[in-house]
């Protein structure tokens, strides 16, 4: 979280700015937390970021469009000290990712102060924006970043048909009404370019979930239909998945779709379905596998030790992870892995 002086000197900036550029990443708690502080604030572009986890020289082109006074980097794990040099430009970045050393950028980062620190970006866009009727958007950015926020109670009061007592994330996110508006999040931001955006500008002006979750206006229609579109190809994905189970300690789905890519939902949801297995979900995207991988237990340091030897890169949380793996070497991949497994 900000302290106190942090949070009054990133409010004053926000109020001052004319025209800010808000980077932030392609994922629920980047769009969250975005729209947290455009609401608040009602000023500036966003500008989201799909295929890189790095704010990297080729941003530089959007902030020429924009022409911003200042950039607010949201949720990004990277960023390169060429990009800060070369925007010329007031950068503030608040992110929960390791700590990163950058000079001339504002950085609110809690894991600089507790390096075991996990708080999702959106809740301290909540903390920025401080806005009671963004309460529903605070939460479901929490909960896709899989972490109880610690006001779930005021959102259980107000919104008692979405989640009505408390109780863990599993639960929450998997079997209650407001893990629809989380799912809906992720899936919204998928797809072309131009419809993410297009959803986005729609949620800077929705008034409560309800106005989606019960259609009660077209915005809300709009953003419903768009959703059951691709939940239906999800659930088709899903299904298969499950038919995948077996006695084995891991569970292995890989799919090939050249639109739609599910694999981290899908992983989440197995995880959650599926609590004693390890869960490796993988998509066929040209001549690699782009995986995703869950577990209960400690899985980070099976999936390095696996990659030693083969191409690949790989990494993240100890039980939560990704991994891109070239297709001559997944097979291989994946008896190290099996075999690194049995030490769990």
């Amino acid at each position: 979280m900000l302290s106190p002086q942090e949070l009054k000197f990133f409010r004053e900036e926000l109020e001052a700015a004319q025209n800010p550029l808000f980077i932030y990443d392609g994922d629920a708690d980047g769009l969250c937390s975005f729209l947290l502080l455009y609401r608040k604030y009602q000023k500036g572009k966003g500008f989201i970021v799909k295929t890189s986890s790095t704010v990297d020289v080729s941003v530089l082109r959007k902030v020429d469009e924009v022409n911003p006074d200042k950039i607010v980097v949201l949720d990004m794990p990277l960023m390169e000290q060429e990009f800060v040099d070369k925007a010329k430009r007031p950068i503030f970045w608040i992110d929960h990712h390791p700590v990163q050393k950058l000079n001339g950028v504002h950085y609110y980062n809690p894991r600089i102060q507790n390096p075991d620190a996990y708080i999702p970006t959106t809740r301290m866009a909540y903390q920025v924006a401080d806005n009671p009727d963004d309460l529903w958007i605070a939460t479901v950015g929490c909960l896709a970043d899989w972490h109880m926020p610690d006001f779930i109670e005021e959102f259980i009061a107000r919104y008692p048909h979405l989640l009505p007592k408390n109780t863990d994330l599993t639960d929450a996110i998997y079997f209650n009404p407001v893990g629809k508006l989380v799912k809906m999040v992720f899936f919204l931001l998928k797809g072309k370019h131009q419809d993410a955006v297009k959803c986005v500008r729609i949620l800077t002006r929705i008034r409560s979930p309800d106005e989606i979750l019960q259609q009660q206006t077209p915005q809300g229609k709009l953003l419903w239909k768009r959703f059951e579109h691709l939940n239906q190809h999800y659930e088709e994905l899903l299904k298969k998945a499950k038919e995948k189970v077996t006695k084995d300690k891991l569970l292995l789905y890989s799919y090939t779709d050249a639109q739609w890519s599910f694999t981290t939902e899908l992983s989440n949801e197995l995880s959650a379905l599926y609590p004693k297995k390890t869960i490796i979900v993988c998509r066929k995207k040209g001549e690699e596998m782009k995986c995703s991988l869950r577990s209960k237990a400690v899985i980070l340091g099976p999936l390095e030790r696996a990659l030693v030897g083969i191409e690949g890169r790989g990494g993240g949380h100890p039980q939560a992870c990704g991994a891109v793996i070239p297709e001559k070497d997944w097979e291989q991949f994946l008896a190290n892995f099996k075999q690194e497994l049995k030490h769990v």
